[in-house]
């Protein structure tokens, strides 16, 4: 009774609320349709209308269901075309195999990107689609941030915007957070929070190319907000558009996070999928229970890998599993695995797992993963420690961050070796340190006094009930950059202190010039 009472109390506090219509947006998948799903139910069973915009088609989204939860929110569905769908699903399993043999760049990325606003092109010229949400009015949206497409559709629709970005605090894409170089990594930069000389320079160097970055992506989406806002482009590009924000909601938490500085308006909410391990069904039982107090381990690449394309590779892995003791539970494409090659009796292939399950069970050891943020934080919630190979993006980032921490350590995937492996395997098994401090990332992550989807729920109702998030948005939101970094009054002050100095270099030379002249007379 003392426990329901616990976890009631911050609802009975939440203040009365009529029910509001909320759209949420998700045009991308995988991880970002999990985590959208989540909240969108979870605004539907505190009382909300609420209705998903769906991307369907996407091969990231492949291996997902869209049936939706009975008696939950509504969703419509929107798809770019067959035609489309089948060659970005060849130039997807494509991008798999160069990220598997460590060829990610930022060339990939603005590719993405071009995919991204191609199909945002098409989904704002679908009329019927466009006239249904703007009919329906809506009090607020709730954006997949990743996309910069979902801030074009919020204006288009007129209505205001609650962004929730995926991942870290600094993300590809900036959002004017106080983010200090000599302690706050930039992306993609793989530093830690405690810099060397190098290290800052590093950093530095990275925060002036992610400034040329984001200009480069929002050309992509540029000739899109032209064709499809009356008002045109905002003049400030994405920035602009990322300061229309009501509030920004980030799927991180400070048991991974590196501490930093943040805005009124932004609110870490990580760990949304996170949950209380449900019991396995009784065949996953039994085949855990044939490897004793050896346990198992859990492999799972993330939901845009769906099996390793790289021969070489996948041959490592295999020979390293058949190397230790544990069970080990493979989340790969049963239908994509090569005929001639034997699986070794401690290795169970599932196209699904229940990850979250698996992971909460007494005899999880080790997790082995990409380094996404949802899987690690998941690790933390219960406390199994990881083995990060990553492949693109941020991951690279994210495995920093947990190594850094003590949750685990990062292997290359283009440095895999079967020796590698198991003996890294054997290392995060048998320390004792690694697992202490996997316990005690996850007392922090479960201690906070307000769980993150409650959290994120409050500040929603919040943003509703005081008409906007304009009180939690600072000036410098709206100052030029050159105001923002003092530079106007940095050169008022030395005109200030260089005009005494040239007007006194000007006399003097006046009057020697006139004693010169005297002396000649």
């Amino acid at each position: 009774m003392g426990f329901v009472l616990y976890w009631m109390f911050p609802l009975l506090a939440l203040p009365v609320l009529q029910s509001a219509k909320i759209l949420t947006v998700c045009l991308i998948g995988g991880s970002h349709y999990l985590l959208l799903d989540e909240i969108s139910h979870n605004l539907h069973e505190h009382g909300h209308q609420v209705r998903m915009l769906l991307q369907q088609g996407n091969p990231v989204i492949k291996g997902f269901s869209y049936a939706g939860r009975a008696d939950s929110y509504q969703t419509t569905t929107w798809s770019v075309g067959e035609e489309y769908i089948r060659e970005y699903n060849g130039w997807f399993l494509e991008q798999q195999t160069q990220f598997l043999l460590g060829r990610d760049s930022f060339k990939n990325f603005l590719n993405f990107m071009g995919h991204l606003s191609y199909q945002c092109d098409r989904l704002l010229a679908d009329k019927d689609i466009i006239s249904f949400l703007q009919r329906e009015n809506y009090d607020i949206a709730i954006l997949d941030a990743f996309n910069p497409c979902s801030f074009i559709l919020a204006h288009k629709l007129g209505v205001r915007y609650i962004a929730f970005y995926p991942g870290t605090l600094n993300g590809p894409l900036s959002i004017a957070l106080p983010s200090p170089v000599s302690h706050v990594p930039v992306f993609s930069s793989q530093l830690s929070d405690h810099m060397s000389l190098w290290g800052r320079a590093k950093n530095l160097f990275y925060s002036v190319l992610s400034l040329v970055g984001q200009e480069l992506v929002w050309r992509t989406f540029r000739e899109v907000a032209e064709r499809h806002l009356e008002s045109g482009p905002p003049p400030g590009g994405l920035k602009e558009l990322h300061g229309g924000a009501e509030l920004w909601a980030f799927n991180t938490d400070f048991s991974l996070e590196f501490p930093q500085p943040l805005m009124p308006y932004t609110v870490l909410v990580g760990g949304l999928l996170s949950k209380p391990a449900k019991p396995l069904e009784q065949d996953l039982e039994l085949w855990i229970s044939s490897f004793g107090e050896a346990g198992f381990i859990v492999v799972t690449l993330g939901s845009m890998v769906s099996s390793v394309s790289v021969e070489r590779l996948l041959v490592e892995l295999v020979a390293g599993f058949s190397r230790i003791p544990q069970g080990v539970f493979w989340r790969y494409d049963p239908m994509r695995w090569p005929s001639h090659l034997d699986k070794p009796s401690n290795l169970m292939i599932r196209d699904w797992l229940p990850l979250n399950d698996l992971l909460g069970h007494n005899k999880a050891r080790l997790f082995i993963t990409h380094g996404g943020q949802n899987s690690l934080l998941q690790a933390v919630y219960h406390a199994v420690p990881v083995l990060g190979i990553p492949l693109f993006g941020d991951q690279f980032d994210n495995v920093v961050r947990a190594e850094t921490k003590g949750l685990g350590l990062t292997i290359n995937p283009t440095h895999i070796t079967r020796e590698l492996l198991s003996s890294t395997i054997q290392k995060l098994t048998q320390d004792v340190r690694i697992k202490s401090s996997a316990l005690s990332l996850s007392r922090i992550h479960k201690s906070h006094p307000v769980p993150p989807a409650l959290r994120l729920i409050q500040w929603v109702e919040h943003i509703l009930h005081s008409g906007g998030g304009a009180h939690l948005r600072p000036a410098s939101l709206t100052q030029a950059w050159y105001q923002r970094y003092l530079l106007d009054l940095a050169l008022l002050l030395f005109l200030g202190l260089l005009g005494p100095v040239v007007l006194c270099w000007t006399f003097c030379r006046k009057k020697n010039s006139r004693d010169k002249h005297k002396k000649v007379q």
